[in-house]
């Protein structure tokens, strides 16, 4: 009997697959990086078809790496770098366009645009639950639709296809039989009304989006559709879809209200989870669908931050002061305790809680003795820091943060979770697993499957590895805080 997961998670840089037993036990991975594409300044693309081939490649290299043929897996699970937009053709499956990924800002102005409307704006966050933001699918989709020739008459006679990349993806497995996303991922495109849980006209008419393009919103854990056999050998049905950051929430049992996660990969995310209730922030946070199932919503706030794992990235390629971002740890580890050098790492803008798209990188509090250590050090803060921004934010909502779970790339380093503690003065916890990303898809899937039988049964399967709590006093935390915020305001008034 098939009783394994395979469990999608493409992401911003790379296309991993994960194998899960029905322990929800790691067995194999398989992952391959792809081409970043940047044609203009804050431009950032992806090749649609190098998506589903590094896609591709991955699922056969787990499958190979755990000895398993495709006819032992029970079901996939698919979880995704959300926003990001493709706009392909319905007959012969070729996008029209590269694929617009989430950190672009070419609709910045146009945005600009519409926010001195303060009416408009305070209506989209009602309905949507977002900002007006080019962040979101919305502007990108239009974008694709008025500039890209032809197109905008091809979606009015429904020959063109709207998706992000879970559906992109689940178009390509199931041989272009289902088009369908999930209301997580629904949820980020500025489209959708979170409240009503559907598409909503109004604001389909203000991005001037034909209703034609649009997939069919399911539940997270869902009937998505079977795989085409001649792509992994078996037809395998698709039954979980959610965005990375819901995911990431899945994988760390955040299901009652009051439980936060934060995920550091490209971006950093960190999400709350509110119950039943939608939260509208007054302080620039999203209001967001942390899953659905059964067609009832679970929502959450959520703060997020563009750069995280890809300031290391940038100082591991861009500058070159390291050779692997592994370094880091030890390198920040050499420096003082007084943390006077400030990377504000704003290479598209800044996301959460600022949401400034022409704010830039910028380096202050440089010294004849600041060397190498001290601006990988100041990069690593710069998630703390931000992180700081999102939970202040989220306090001034009204809502306190007791202890928060961490996963992601970036929390192998002891240096960056010690710090994010003694910044936030609240308890940071590491699990066991911090590939949670994947494993909330896998246990969507699983879910619907009837691998897993509740939610409380996939809770319990959440195990401490670390946990690190706070070595500093609130003099350092206050003092290294408002040296961020100045810094801020600087790069700001830069720009």
């Amino acid at each position: 009997m098939a009783d394994h997961i395979l469990a999608i998670d493409q992401g911003t840089t790379s296309s991993r697959a994960l194998i899960f037993d029905a322990s929800g036990n790691q067995l194999a991975v398989g992952q391959k990086e792809f081409t970043q594409h940047f044609p203009a300044n804050g431009w950032v693309e992806h090749d649609p078809n190098e998506i589903w081939e590094s896609t591709l490649a991955s699922c056969r290299k787990a499958l190979t790496s755990a000895a398993l043929y495709a006819s032992d897996i029970a079901c996939i699970g698919v979880t995704n770098q959300r926003e990001t937009t493709l706009v392909w053709d319905r007959h012969t499956g070729e996008a029209i366009y590269r694929a617009i990924v989430w950190q672009d800002r070419r609709t910045s102005k146009w945005c600009s645009e519409l926010s001195d409307d303060a009416t408009l704006v305070a209506k989209i966050q009602d309905r949507t639950g977002l900002l007006l933001d080019s962040y979101f699918s919305a502007t990108k989709l239009r974008w694709i639709l008025n500039e890209v020739p032809g197109a905008r008459e091809r979606a009015e006679r429904g020959e063109l296809a709207f998706g992000t990349v879970d559906c992109y993806l689940l178009w390509r497995l199931t041989g272009g039989e289902s088009h369908a996303t999930d209301a997580t991922n629904a949820s980020r495109t500025l489209l959708f009304n979170i409240r009503e849980q559907q598409w909503d006209r109004q604001m389909l008419e203000l991005f001037e989006i034909p209703e034609s393009v649009l997939p069919e919103v399911k539940d997270s854990a869902a009937n998505y559709g079977v795989t085409d056999k001649a792509i992994l050998g078996s037809a395998i049905p698709v039954t979980g879809m959610i965005g990375d950051q819901q995911a990431a929430a899945v994988g760390q049992g955040c299901f009652k209200a009051g439980m936060a996660k934060s995920t550091y990969g490209t971006g950093c995310f960190l999400l709350m989870n509110t119950g039943e209730r939608v939260l509208q922030s007054q302080n620039r946070l999203l209001s967001t669908v942390a899953y659905r199932l059964q067609g009832q919503a679970c929502y959450a706030i959520e703060g997020s931050i563009f750069m995280a794992g890809a300031t290391m990235q940038w100082i591991r390629d861009g500058i070159r002061l390291i050779d692997d971002a592994s370094e880091s740890e030890v390198l920040a580890e050499q420096t003082s305790n007084d943390l006077s050098v400030y990377l504000v790492p704003a290479f598209t803008g800044l996301g959460a809680p600022y949401w400034d798209p022409e704010a830039r990188g910028a380096l202050f509090g440089m010294t004849r003795d600041t060397g190498i250590n001290e601006i990988v050090c100041a990069g690593l803060m710069s998630v703390c820091y931000q992180t700081r921004d999102l939970v202040e934010a989220i306090a001034a909502d009204g809502v306190s943060l007791q202890t928060l779970r961490v996963d992601g790339g970036m929390v192998r380093n002891n240096y960056l979770l010690q710090r994010l503690a003694d910044l936030l003065k609240v308890e940071v916890h590491r699990p066991q697993i911090i590939e949670t990303t994947a494993l909330g898809a896998a246990f969507m899937a699983g879910l619907q499957q009837g691998l897993f039988s509740s939610l409380d049964e996939i809770a319990d399967k959440w195990q401490l590895e670390s946990a690190f709590s706070t070595h500093q006093d609130d003099s350092w935390r206050d003092r290294q805080y408002r040296g961020w915020l100045d810094a801020v305001e600087r790069t700001r008034v830069m720009n």
